[in-house]
């Protein structure tokens, strides 16, 4: 099975990386925008050695009948907000994966985008204040949201303010609700859990 990962640079989102491709068949890697840091250059390096292809600061990617694009094209000199933001549609639903991308780059992406009506979100920066601004909620209008986050984390995420911002949205948490998996069987959108 061919795999294609898309990282940026902090150790909570690559960290496992060369693990994965040193027992996975990794297709292609695309990291973010901005220079590479010592956790980047250390993957780059397996990388090389196993000639898998990698690329920064891509537009969009096919696979198969469907396109990923790359919506964070930008260098803002930090990992969070240089996170691939990724927008993709399956089936007539729309999905938008922020990574740690802040309210800088969600004003942006409105700004550039016609971002409305997303199925899916998953929510920016696993439901910190520095993401989710009220603005770019109201105009994307997310159905669904996921926050990936730690039980008890040390930082408290979510935080309310978040929560509070996705309240038209039904809000589904890794901490509460375990694994979450969207599938799609004739049109149809359906979602499980599997509880930790």
């Amino acid at each position: 099975m061919h795999k294609r990962m898309s990282p940026h640079g902090h150790y909570d989102h690559m960290g496992e990386a060369i693990t994965l491709v040193e027992n996975f068949k990794v297709e292609k890697v695309i990291f973010s925008c901005g220079e590479f840091n010592d956790l980047e250059q250390n993957l780059i390096k397996v990388l090389d050695k196993k000639k898998i292809e990698y690329y920064s600061c891509i537009k969009e990617i096919n696979i198969d009948d469907y396109k990923l694009h790359f919506l964070n094209t930008h260098d803002y000199g930090n990992e969070n907000d240089n996170s691939n933001v990724i927008y993709t549609e399956l089936n007539g639903y729309k999905f938008m994966f922020m990574g740690d991308a802040g309210v800088d780059v969600e004003e942006d992406l409105i700004e550039e985008y016609n971002l409305q009506d997303i199925d899916v979100l998953k929510v920016g920066h696993h439901g910190s204040k520095t993401s989710s601004g009220e603005k770019f909620i109201t105009e994307i209008n997310p159905k669904y949201s996921i926050i990936s986050v730690g039980k008890n984390n040390r930082y408290g995420h979510p935080k309310d303010s978040v929560l509070d911002n996705l309240k038209y949205s039904q809000i589904y948490r890794t901490d509460q609700d375990g694994s979450i998996m969207f599938k799609i069987n004739k049109d149809k959108l359906k979602i499980e859990t599997c509880t930790p």
